[in-house]
């Protein structure tokens, strides 16, 4: 929004020129969401507790998490609206595949919320049954990457998919494309919040892949970047890096009140749209594959339960002392805030090695 006001003026004001150039613009997005999550966190949370919209625990959960029964939650609110707020601010308006991430965000935003009513309103901490959160997911999920596909950009998207470390290895999937896309977008979704079971964790884990994102958004918008480093050139989606950006910030304010112990959780109406959005980002600056690798803890959140639930079923014992991954480690021993540390740390190793990724091609 300033950027389509205030740009139009640079030739008769030349300090407005500093507007075109995405980092600045990224900063300030940034910027912009820490500060309205720092802002508006407090009086929040104050709405929530006086709602007694309260966190339930479930039973079979770490008995060390009881204490937490009551702690507000749909704190992802939150983070919706200073991403939204911080993104429209900093944009360019006209740029197609910002609108995209955005509405990926709300969409997905709105199931989480109706989960977490269910469970507001229920008392309990089973919300929508799996079908009735998981259809809702993948219907919003086809209808973005049909949007991604037909709508992003000037041209349509190329259905190339490329792999990490193998730069003549491409795979065109064709009309396998979409229900791909939707496999991912849905996949990510899930595993974020698979991962947001301790204080921070998710929260922390979500801003150092979006600040990922954020690196690999602007070098796959910007030509030169592309063609130096072989990897696809995606014009004009260098425009979400300001979407990164202010996910990075909201997540950093949100982290103000969610780091342990916790105030404040996001519940699934942060978890569902955080991890679409920045599976949104990875589809349209195609870097689809390489989010296994930038967001590996959620995948091996997301694979401890698969292991897990498989293995009871097929056998009758379980691989983990609980899934997800993070609940084994505390029921081992270690500390709440020790696990979260150590998962951050992973973090930052997977975001590293993917961004190593441009170079080993």
């Amino acid at each position: 929004m300033l950027y389509s006001l205030l740009h139009p003026f640079a030739r008769s004001i030349p300090a407005l020129n500093v507007f075109r150039y995405i980092t600045f613009r990224t900063a300030m997005a940034a910027v912009t969401a820490l500060l309205l999550a720092l802002v508006l966190g407090p009086p929040m949370i104050r709405l929530l507790k006086r709602r007694q919209i309260g966190q339930a625990i479930r039973e079979a959960g770490p008995k060390s998490h009881m204490s937490k029964a009551g702690t507000p939650t749909m704190g992802g609110l939150l983070i919706l609206l200073a991403v939204i707020v911080a993104t429209l601010l900093w944009m360019d308006l006209s740029n197609r595949f910002v609108w995209i991430a955005l509405g990926t965000m709300v969409a997905l935003g709105a199931v989480g919320f109706a989960d977490d009513f269910v469970k507001f309103s229920r008392r309990r901490n089973l919300g929508l049954t799996g079908r009735g959160k998981l259809l809702p997911q993948i219907l919003v999920a086809l209808a973005i990457a049909w949007m991604i596909r037909q709508w992003a950009g000037h041209g349509s998207i190329s259905t190339v998919v490329t792999f990490p470390f193998a730069k003549r290895l491409v795979l065109d999937l064709g009309i396998m494309y979409l229900p791909f896309v939707a496999t991912v977008l849905v996949g990510a979704s899930n595993a974020v919040n698979l991962t947001d079971g301790l204080d921070g964790l998710a929260t922390g884990s979500v801003g150092i892949a979006a600040g990922t994102y954020a690196i690999l958004a602007y070098i796959t918008g910007n030509a030169v970047a592309a063609r130096y480093l072989q990897i696809p050139f995606v014009p004009q989606s260098g425009e979400l890096t300001v979407f990164c950006g202010a996910i990075v910030g909201a997540s950093l304010g949100f982290l103000w009140f969610n780091c342990h112990p916790a105030e404040v959780f996001m519940g699934d109406v942060g978890s569902l749209p955080l991890g679409g959005g920045i599976a949104a980002v990875a589809v349209m600056t195609k870097n689809e594959v390489l989010l296994a690798i930038v967001g590996g803890l959620f995948v091996l959140e997301a694979l401890s339960v698969i292991v897990q639930v498989a293995s009871f079923k097929a056998r009758g014992t379980r691989v983990f002392r609980m899934a997800p991954l993070h609940h084994h480690f505390e029921l081992a021993g270690w500390a709440e805030s020790r696990v979260i540390i150590r998962f951050w740390i992973l973090s930052i190793l997977f975001a590293v090695l993917g961004l190593s990724t441009l170079k080993l091609r």
